[in-house]
């Protein structure tokens, strides 16, 4: 089922698959149009996924101008509440990933669990991107088929505001204060460096970190069974326990 969602005198294009567990599934970029196609695939039978081209990006309607962070949540919680949904399990890709722990900030009591699967985390290291431009010119990576170009507004505008975001003083002990059961994912072969997730999962009380052995940034391209087994395996926890904590 496809939709158009009215936000703010614009419109974003969702589509919705599957019966059962509420997922809301988080392209990253920022600025890119939804490519979760294949992880929806592997969850839309024990899932209602929700999938969506974030504000300005492929499907939806682009007014020519950036936005911040702020906007991005927003557009995150009409798309929940258009759906009827009372909570959902978030699951977020790369920068998407890094979106979902905000929406976990700013809306934990919308939140029945969060995966992130090979995001960024709380830096703006250089190190870290010396090292992801070394390995990206060196090694490469596999890339999916995207159906539309990325939005370059959208993406610098939303950089910018996230960069500002991870400044706030209170941050990481909110990070630590959050108890939601929540899943790391990582590719060993990602040319991104994992020691910012690692990092996460260690300061969040409910949180477990994975590193899938042989994938790379796009995981389900390399490692699909894999990645099903443990993101069914997180929804099934939800589904049919009452939240139980996360074991490291």
């Amino acid at each position: 089922m496809q939709n158009y969602i009215e936000v703010d005198n614009t419109q974003i294009w969702t589509e919705k698959w599957g019966k059962g567990v509420p997922v809301i599934l988080i392209s990253g970029g920022p600025g890119c149009c939804n490519y979760m196609e294949p992880v929806a695939e592997i969850i839309g039978d024990t899932s209602e996924v929700i999938m969506f081209d974030p504000r300005g990006c492929g499907r939806s309607l682009f007014d020519g101008e950036g936005y911040d962070l702020e906007t991005a949540l927003k557009d995150l919680e009409t798309i929940r509440t258009e759906y009827g949904v009372d909570k959902w399990v978030v699951i977020g890709h790369s920068w998407g990933a890094d979106l979902g722990l905000a929406y976990a900030l700013r809306h934990s009591g919308s939140i029945l669990g969060f995966i992130s699967m090979c995001g960024t985390g709380i830096q703006n290291d250089r190190d870290w991107k010396e090292s992801y431009k070394r390995n990206k010119a060196q090694i490469g990576e596999l890339l999916p088929e995207f159906a539309y170009e990325p939005n370059k507004i959208v993406h610098r505008s939303l950089i910018d505001s996230w960069r500002a975001f991870i400044k706030q003083p209170s941050l990481l002990r909110d990070i630590s204060e959050l108890d939601l059961p929540t899943l790391f994912v990582f590719a060993e072969k990602d040319i991104r460096p994992s020691w910012p997730i690692e990092q996460l999962s260690f300061l969040m009380k409910n949180s477990r970190y994975i590193e899938l052995e042989g994938a790379e940034h796009y995981i389900w391209q390399t490692k699909q069974d894999e990645l099903a087994e443990v993101l069914r395996e997180f929804i099934k926890r939800i589904n049919y326990t009452k939240v139980k904590p996360m074991i490291k």
